[in-house]
């Protein structure tokens, strides 16, 4: 079983599940932080891409301070293979899968115990500070995908999960009538190459 970080739609449980094409109930999640990384939304799309920030530190006009360059997201583990496959599809080639280290800020939870009402709470609309990093729980090494296409394509405002959540998940996880929730299945039929919607 693998164990990913997602800092982005897949932060929000039913994406999940319906990217995997299971109920998600082997999976545990907790919150987590990734530090030294930015997240932008990618232009003209609703989710994001992270990059470290020796990279992304050209894109704005001052030093980031420790709570901006740092990642929050959710740390989820019992990833089967076939699920990791389908994650490498939906994500496409925009982006790489690579080893990374986060911090557990919370213990890990069924994903079935999570109520969909408490879904915003896995990230707080006013998160705590960050603590020290040598106060938090041990790191784990796990997998997340990596913004690999040019910087250009990103905004150099930092990418929000509770403006996706108030303004676009509804797009991602139905209901199923309105016109923009084959967005997985687009992305699962592209089989991992980028195709613009836009046309």
């Amino acid at each position: 079983m693998a164990s990913a970080f997602f800092y982005g739609t897949l932060m929000h449980p039913e994406i999940l599940k319906r990217v995997i094409g299971n109920d998600g109930s082997q999976l545990q999640m907790c919150p987590a932080l990734l530090p030294d990384y930015t997240r932008h939304q990618v232009k003209n799309e609703d989710y994001p891409g992270i990059l470290p920030y020796s990279q992304s530190r050209a894109m704005f006009d001052r030093d980031l301070n420790s709570e901006e360059k740092s990642v929050r997201g959710t740390l989820v583990t019992g990833l089967s293979e076939a699920d990791v496959r389908l994650l490498d599809i939906f994500e496409g080639d925009q982006y790489t899968r690579e080893l990374v280290s986060v911090y557990p800020l919370r213990p890990l939870a069924n994903i079935r115990d999570i109520p969909p009402i408490e879904v915003k709470s896995l990230l707080p609309t006013t998160p705590p500070s960050i603590p020290v990093l040598s106060e938090l729980a041990n790191p784990v090494e796990v997998n997340t995908y990596v913004w690999c296409f040019p910087s250009s394509e990103l905004r150099a405002q930092l990418w929000t999960f509770e403006e996706f959540v108030k303004f676009n998940a509804w797009k991602w996880v139905g209901p199923s009538n309105n016109k923009y929730f084959d967005e997985v299945d687009r992305r699962n039929a592209a089989e991992g190459v980028y195709i613009d919607a836009r046309g």
